[in-house]
């Protein structure tokens, strides 16, 4: 399945980004966000975003593993 940004339409492969995606918006989410348009939509920086990845991860949570 090939993921594109709702906002940009660039391809979204990365699986940090589509964790924080499902993270942020919720596991259901039909429209995703690159880590630009993501932080954007939030209204946050991508430095913000990437804080919040690292932290999710040394929780333990299964959308980073």
């Amino acid at each position: 399945m090939q993921i594109k940004c709702s906002m940009c339409f660039c391809n979204v492969t990365e699986k940090d980004t589509i964790g924080i995606n499902k993270k942020l918006l919720g596991e259901d989410i039909l429209n995703y966000y690159c880590m630009d348009c993501l932080a954007n939509y939030l209204d946050c920086s991508v430095d913000d975003l990437l804080d919040k990845i690292e932290e999710f991860k040394e929780e333990g949570c299964t959308l980073f593993k």
